[in-house]
């Protein structure tokens, strides 16, 4: 085992690392064997209402986060970019410690990271309003301001890719912040707090209270001071946080929710590489990714084949200990270890035949093998619910118009993936399939530049990209009195 230092484990708030008010602590737990990591400070409502404070004082219109120029936010924020970027290796393993994803892709995503950082950090001096050509004797322009105080709830499969993608469009509008990680992964967000005080942010522009959901979250979803939630998470805590959000304030709230999105793959595409594509989308992460690709739909013409090398690739799949140089590490802990499991046996009871994996492995850590389910029929419960796990499901279907109907019959939008070398098809898939990303010929590439987000009981609002921003700045609009023309 890789020996990992732990070297922030309470909470950040104004700049310092504190205990927590009630002085309690939480394990965090590592999902290769189940044995404590770290004893982690427990924030609930009365930290939760120091960090606000911070937070509420640091948007004061006089602070010296409100008085600095756009372009030194930017500069800031690529500091922080430079800072984490160095530490990339240490931020990697402490990532694979706590989360279990192999240290290689936790690398990758920590870089990821830092790419979205210096993309907002550009934006910074470029929020720009409009002049209007108003009716009247008036000149009209608009202004974009800050939302301002926002509770950035992050959770646990991505832990730093999520974390940039809310602290940085926020940052860059101006923004101040209370970010919650998961309490199965907070040990990176106060790492990156670290590095926020090191690049110089002023006191409350960042804080991090580590804490559980029904307690410093609800603090955070409830809390009047609190102008915005950001939230990436389960549909079901989606629901309560939209309702929290408006019980003593009209919060603006942001959901990137729960998906299972559609892959479909036609006759005319390649066999080999449709069922490599349709592999990383269903497995990527353990297939703990709210827009894995878990729905894999494949014609009639090429279903046997498609069929054959989809369980030889998952087969071949390494899982393992996560600091050696496999392709999937365990899952993030007992629940949903217990929970992805149970959907497999309810996948076998189901009738569809079970051609890969299907079972736990091994006796110590969270490990579960690559599933592959065919002949999988629309209503069986592995076909129509969340499972946030190593499995993919294969469909087969005739013609275009009725997968297209399958594969809209459900309550997610997130993500949708199509194999084929007919560009007609390909583009009239996008445009008919109800999703917020679809990917051609690839799946799942989400970079700095294109928004992302949820139709149906995906979400609401995008991040990333133009939009991401978009989702912290409020319109003011501005009408000035003019004289009279004269007439001529």
């Amino acid at each position: 085992m890789v020996k990992v230092d732990v070297k922030y484990t309470k909470l950040f708030i104004n700049n310092e690392f504190v205990d927590a008010v009630s002085k309690k602590t939480f394990p965090t737990i590592n999902p290769q064997d189940e044995t404590v990591i770290a004893q982690v400070a427990e924030g609930d409502k009365a930290d939760v209402d120091k960090a606000v404070a911070a937070a509420k004082k640091a948007f004061h219109r006089y602070s010296t986060w409100r008085t600095m120029d756009a372009s030194q936010r930017g500069l800031l924020m690529l500091k922080l970019a430079d800072l984490i970027e160095s530490q990339a290796r240490y931020l990697a393993e402490l990532e694979t410690l706590d989360c279990g994803k192999p240290v290689k892709e936790a690398e990758f995503e920590v870089y990821y990271a830092v790419t979205v950082l210096r993309y907002y950090a550009g934006k910074a001096d470029k929020i720009l309003g409009s002049t209007i050509p108003a009716d009247g004797e008036v000149l009209s322009f608009t202004l974009k301001e800050p939302v301002g105080v926002c509770a950035q709830i992050i959770p646990w499969n991505y832990p730093i890719p999520m974390m940039s993608w809310k602290i940085a469009p926020a940052l860059a509008a101006g923004c101040t912040l209370i970010v919650k990680p998961a309490e199965q992964t907070p040990l990176t967000a106060l790492a990156v707090a670290a590095l926020v005080k090191e690049a110089g942010f002023p006191p409350g522009v960042i804080n991090v209270i580590p804490g559980y959901g029904p307690t410093a979250g609800a603090a955070l979803t409830h809390h009047p001071n609190v102008d915005k939630v950001a939230f990436t998470g389960s549909t079901e805590v989606g629901r309560i946080i939209l309702g929290a959000a408006s019980t003593v304030n009209l919060k603006r709230v942001t959901l990137e929710l729960g998906g299972k999105s559609p892959l479909v793959v036609f006759n005319d595409a390649d066999v080999e590489k449709a069922a490599q594509i349709a592999h990383a989308a269903a497995f990527a992460n353990a297939g703990q990714c709210c827009c894995a690709g878990t729905r894999t739909y494949v014609q009639s013409g090429i279903y046997d084949q498609f069929v054959q090398k989809a369980a030889e690739i998952a087969k071949k799949r390494s899982v393992g200990n996560p600091f050696d140089d496999v392709q999937q590490g365990p899952q993030i802990d007992k629940d949903m270890y217990t929970r992805v499991l149970e959907y497999i046996e309810a996948g076998k009871a189901s009738g569809a035949k079970c051609i890969a994996g299907g079972e736990k492995m091994g006796n110590k850590g969270f490990y579960i093998k690559p599933t592959v389910f065919a002949d999988v029929k629309d209503d069986m419960k592995i076909a129509r619910e969340e499972i946030f796990g190593p499995v993919q499901s294969i469909f087969k279907f005739d013609t275009f118009e009725e997968v297209i109907d399958r594969a809209n019959d459900s309550n997610y939008g997130l993500g949708a993936g199509v194999v084929t070398n007919d560009i007609t098809t390909a583009l009239t898939f996008a445009k008919q399939i109800r999703s917020g990303s679809v990917w051609i010929n690839t799946y799942d590439h989400v970079t700095s530049q294109t928004p992302f987000g949820g139709f149906k009981d995906s979400g609401l609002g995008r991040e990333l990209g133009e939009e991401g921003i978009n989702q912290y700045l409020e319109c003011k609009t501005v009408t000035l009195s003019l004289p009279k023309v004269p007439q001529l």
